[in-house]
C-alpha cells in the first residue's frame, strides 16, 4: 500500500465530528455513535432523573450520573481532536521602549502589594475598619509620587495596573502616565482595557511641533484622546498653530467633540483666543456657545466681557441718599437676543425668579474690575461690606463669588471669604461651603492652609471636610496640628468617632508622616465619661492606631521611592 493511501485512510478514520455526530468514514462493523453533545448537556442540566442519558450512554450496572460524566469526557476529547486550526493572525507589533528609570526593588514590591490589595474584601463593607492601613486609599498617592520621581511601571505589573484603573476612574490619569506607552500598547490588545484608549494617552509618543506632516496626519486620523493630547501639546509650544489646527476641522467635528476641544483651551487661555471664541458664540450647539461665552468672560479685555460689564453696571449702583452708602440693584426686565448670544440662559431653574437668574449671570460674567469704579473707588474688602438694599445681598455676593472663581481673582476671593473665625452664615460672601472651597482654591497653598486652620480652630471639624479637600498634600504643619487638636477635643468630649470618619480618612492620606510620633499618645483607649457614647473610647483608639500606622507606612513608601 502506498503512503498516499495510508494517509487517506487515516484522514477518513479521524474525520471530525460535526454537530455532535460522527459522519461517514466509519469502517464496516464499527458501532456508529449518534449521541449529540446537546443531548449530553441537556441531561446534565436537567438531571438524569428528569432527563435520562441518551441510549447507549448508561451501561448495565452503572449509575446514570457516572455514565453521563464519562460520556461527556470522551465526547470532549473527540470534539477537541476534531477542531481545525484557526488561520494564524498577524503578531502584534513589538512593545515600544520606555527610557524612564526602573523602580527600586522595595518600591516594586510595594506596588505589587498595593495592586494585590485592591480586590481585598477587608474594606469593602461597613462596620469597623480595624487598625490596619487601607492600602486601596494609598495607591493614588503612590502612583503620583512614582510619576513625580519619573519611574516607569514594571512590565509584569502592567496587567494588574490596567485592571485597577479599569475598576477605579480616579486612578486612571496617574495610572496611565505611570504605564506609559507600553501600557497603551497592551491596552490595545484587550477589549477590557479600551478605556485607556479613550482617556489620556499617558506616555504615548506625540509628534513634535516641528513635524508638520506627522501632526496633520495624527490630527486627521488619530483617536479622539490622541487628538486632544496633540492639541494640548501643540498649544503649549505654538498657540496660534493649535488654533489653526482646530479651525481646519472645526465645521466637520461632532458637537460633543467641539465642546471637548473648546474646553481644552482653558489651559493657557489668553487674548489671542478671543477671535476664535467670539466666532464660536454662533455655534449650532448650545453647550458649545455657553462654553465659549464662559471662556470669553474670563478674558477681562474681551469684547464680550465689556458687553457684560455694561449690562451689569446698568443694574447696580451706589446710593448715597440714606444714612450711609448702600448698593441698590435693579435686575434686568428681559433677556434679549444679544444677551442670549453672549451666553445668558433665558429660562430660570424651578423655584428661581427670572430677573434674579439673569442678574446673577450678568454679574458672574462681568470683569470684577468693573466694580471699584462703579461703587465709589472702594477696594474689594470695602465693597463686600457695603449694605445691599431690598434683599439682593445674597444674590449679588453669590454672583461675585462665581466671578472670582472664574476669573481666578485672589483679592476678591480673600474679600469674599472674610476672616476664618467669622461664622459662615454671617460672612461677607456666601455661606455655601462648596463655594468657599472654590474660593480657597484660588489662594496660594500656604495661605489656603492657614485660613482653613483658623476656620477649624474657631468652628471645629463638622463643617471643614470640603475645605480640607482643597488643601495641598501633605498638610502644612499649622493645618495638621489644627486637625489633630480638633480630633482630640472631639474624643475627650465623648463624641461619636464615626461622625468624624471622613476627616479621619483625609488625615490618613494628607497629614505629614512626620506627625506620627506626636500622635502616639492618642492610640491608648481613653477613659469614658458619663456623657460619652458607649464604646466610643475603643473606636477612637482604633482610629488613631490606624492613623499612626498609615502615616508610618506612607513614610516608608516615600523612602522606598526615593531610594
Amino acid at each position: 500500500m502506498t503512503r498516499t493511501s495510508n494517509t487517506s485512510k487515516r484522514n477518513r478514520a479521524a474525520r471530525p465530528i460535526a454537530n455532535g455526530h460522527q459522519i461517514e468514514g466509519e469502517r464496516k462493523g464499527v458501532t456508529v455513535d449518534t449521541t449529540s453533545w446537546e443531548d449530553l448537556v441537556a441531561s446534565a442540566l436537567l438531571g438524569t432523573d428528569r432527563r435520562p442519558p441518551p441510549p447507549g450512554v448508561a451501561a448495565p450496572g452503572r449509575d446514570a450520573p457516572s455514565a453521563l460524566l464519562d460520556a461527556a469526557a470522551a465526547r470532549t476529547v473527540r470534539r477537541r481532536a476534531g477542531l481545525l486550526p484557526a488561520v494564524a493572525a498577524e503578531p502584534p507589533a513589538p512593545a515600544p521602549g520606555d527610557e524612564r528609570r526602573p523602580l527600586p526593588g522595595p518600591a516594586r514590591r510595594r506596588l505589587s502589594l498595593l495592586l494585590a490589595d485592591r480586590t481585598s474584601p477587608a474594606h469593602s463593607g461597613g462596620g469597623r475598619r480595624g487598625s490596619a492601613p487601607d492600602l486601596t486609599e494609598l495607591l493614588p498617592q503612590w502612583l503620583a509620587a512614582a510619576n513625580a520621581h519619573g519611574y516607569r511601571a514594571p512590565a509584569a505589573a502592567l496587567p494588574a495596573l490596567l485592571d485597577a484603573a479599569r475598576a477605579r476612574t480616579d486612578l486612571r490619569p496617574q495610572a496611565m502616565v505611570f504605564a506609559g506607552a507600553r501600557g497603551l500598547w497592551l491596552a490595545r490588545l484587550n477589549p477590557d482595557w479600551r478605556f485607556a484608549l479613550r482617556g489620556l494617552p499617558g506616555g504615548a509618543a506625540l509628534p513634535g511641533p516641528d513635524e508638520a506632516e506627522a501632526v496633520g496626519r495624527l490630527w486627521e486620523e488619530g483617536l479622539f484622546a490622541e487628538r486632544v493630547a496633540l492639541l494640548s501639546s501643540v498649544r503649549e509650544h505654538d498657540p496660534a498653530a493649535a488654533l489653526g489646527l482646530l479651525g481646519s476641522t472645526w465645521a466637520s467635528e461632532r458637537a460633543e467633540d467641539r465642546l471637548m476641544f473648546l474646553d481644552s483651551l482653558r489651559t493657557g487661555l489668553d487674548d489671542a483666543d478671543e477671535p476664535f471664541l467670539e466666532a464660536a458664540l454662533a455655534d449650532r450647539s448650545r453647550n458649545v456657545r455657553a462654553t465659549a461665552a464662559e471662556l470669553l468672560s474670563a478674558l477681562p479685555r474681551s469684547a464680550l466681557a465689556g458687553r457684560m460689564a455694561a449690562r451689569a453696571a446698568s443694574c447696580i449702583a451706589l446710593d448715597r441718599s440714606g444714612d450711609g452708602p448702600a448698593v441698590v440693584v435693579e435686575a434686568p426686565h428681559e433677556c434679549d437676543a444679544s444677551m442670549q448670544r453672549d451666553g445668558v440662559i433665558p429660562n430660570a431653574p424651578a423655584g428661581r425668579g427670572e430677573r434674579s437668574w439673569w442678574l446673577g449671570q450678568l454679574v458672574e460674567a462681568a470683569p470684577l474690575g468693573t466694580w471699584p469704579g462703579r461703587l465709589g473707588g472702594r477696594a474689594p474688602e470695602a465693597i463686600v461690606r457695603l449694605p445691599v438694599r431690598d434683599d439682593w445681598a445674597d444674590e449679588l455676593h453669590a454672583a461675585w463669588c462665581r466671578a472670582a472663581v472664574r476669573q481666578r481673582d485672589a483679592p476678591w476671593a480673600r474679600a469674599l471669604l472674610g476672616a476664618p473665625a467669622t461664622p459662615p452664615a454671617t460672612g461677607p460672601g456666601t455661606s455655601s461651603l462648596a463655594e468657599r472651597a472654590k474660593l480657597l482654591g484660588i489662594l496660594p497653598a500656604d495661605e489656603r492652609a492657614c485660613w482653613v486652620a483658623g476656620f477649624i480652630a474657631a468652628h471645629g471639624l463638622s463643617e471643614a471636610f470640603q475645605l480640607l479637600g482643597v488643601c495641598a498634600v501633605p498638610w502644612a504643619g499649622e493645618l495638621g496640628r489644627a486637625v489633630v487638636d480638633a480630633l482630640e477635643i472631639a474624643r475627650d468630649a465623648g463624641s461619636y468617632p464615626w461622625s468624624f470618619s471622613g476627616v479621619m480618612g483625609l488625615a490618613e492620606r494628607c497629614l505629614d508622616p512626620v506627625e506620627a510620633g506626636r500622635l502616639e499618645f492618642l492610640t491608648a483607649v481613653p477613659d469614658e465619661g458619663a456623657e460619652a457614647a458607649p464604646g466610643a473610647g475603643g473606636y477612637w483608639a482604633e482610629a488613631f492606631q490606624r492613623l499612626v500606622s498609615t502615616l508610618r507606612l506612607r513614610g516608608e513608601m516615600a523612602a522606598e521611592l526615593g531610594a
